[in-house]
């Protein structure tokens, strides 16, 4: 198999219920004032830069949220915020930062770096790292970086948010200096298991399937996880390792470290579960936002029940850009 696409297998607790419990619980430099405006709709405030083209809110509670699924991350990768092998990047480029909360602590980490922060929501906080900046601005839209600029390019959960992967991956591979890496992070958003746990009449698995669906007439499209290293390699891109792990969606893992990363997931869902859907089903799939909230109600419960060993697909690719021949 290729790089980190081995099977991964999660060994189930005999009573993960008993680890729920109380364990569940619950600010970019100056803008101009067109940027700083929003848009709000079900009770969910949107970015208004670009308006629709980012389906998920930007308010306090997802923000909130955006910063849990960077500390799910950091579980995923050991602590590390990359898999990519940097040495001493001069240069380094967020697309879709979001809270701004990787790239602050990417500035951190290589502080002779310059770091550069993009999202089309001006969220980001005002007291950051000097070698850090945020800019509005959409990845989707033609480049204006110089070639052969930056060192390392990343990018995390940009799913529901990309029409054309071709042109963002050659556009990435413009902007990086020879040798440069371009690393994406990414979920997919399916509702597995491997020992048939799930209903035939799940909700969150008739969640997911109108998520994809959702997501494609949008003309968003989320890739299979497989699908990254063709897209890589097909952009031009070399050396492509892919890393794929299971993420589960509650404590039902025995192994201590998979019940704990369970446990934030489900926490990540529970509060996000509403920003997800809201928007994108009441817009694209012209559902009535009560037929949205029934349906939400449905998947919280599934999602906490441990008797349900499900999971998603968390999908690591970075890749190198070629030297000059």
């Amino acid at each position: 198999m290729a790089d980190g696409e081995h099977e991964q297998y999660i060994e189930v607790e005999d009573d993960a219920d008993s680890a729920l419990g109380s364990q569940i619980a619950s600010e970019t430099s100056s803008l101009n004032s067109l940027v700083l405006q929003f848009e709000y709709e079900n009770g969910r405030r949107y970015h208004s830069y670009q308006s629709g083209h980012y389906a998920f809110p930007n308010d306090e509670d997802e923000l909130a949220r955006m910063d849990l699924e960077h500390h799910i991350f950091l579980m995923l990768l050991d602590g590390e915020l990359h898999l990519t092998p940097l040495k001493n990047p001069q240069r380094i480029l967020d697309l879709g930062t979001g809270t701004g909360i990787w790239a602050i602590d990417i500035a951190d980490k290589f502080p002779s770096a310059s770091v550069i922060g993009t999202d089309l929501s001006p969220v980001q906080p005002s007291f950051v790292p000097p070698n850090l900046e945020f800019q509005v601005d959409n990845f989707e839209d033609d480049w204006t970086f110089r070639p052969d600029s930056f060192d390392y390019i990343h990018s995390r959960l940009l799913l529901a948010s990309v029409s054309d992967y071709p042109k963002l991956l050659r556009q990435a591979l413009s902007a990086l200096k020879p040798g440069g890496y371009l690393e994406m992070q990414d979920i997919d958003p399916g509702f597995e298991c491997d020992d048939d746990s799930i209903p035939d009449d799940s909700s969150a698995l008739q969640w997911s399937t109108l998520f994809f669906e959702g997501c494609k007439k949008i003309g968003h499209a989320i890739p299979a996880p497989q699908e990254y290293r063709t897209l890589f390699q097909e952009a031009g891109f070399e050396d492509v390792r892919v890393k794929i792990v299971k993420r589960p969606t509650n404590v039902w893992p025995k192994e201590k470290e998979m019940k704990r990363l369970g446990l934030y997931t489900l926490t990540n869902h529970l509060n996000g579960l509403h920003a997800f859907t809201i928007g994108l089903f009441t817009r694209v799939l012209g559902w009535s936002a009560p037929e949205v909230e029934v349906l939400i109600a449905q998947c919280r419960s599934e999602w906490k029940d441990s008797s349900i060993h499900a999971y998603q697909r968390v999908v690591f690719v970075y890749g190198r850009k070629p030297d000059p021949v």
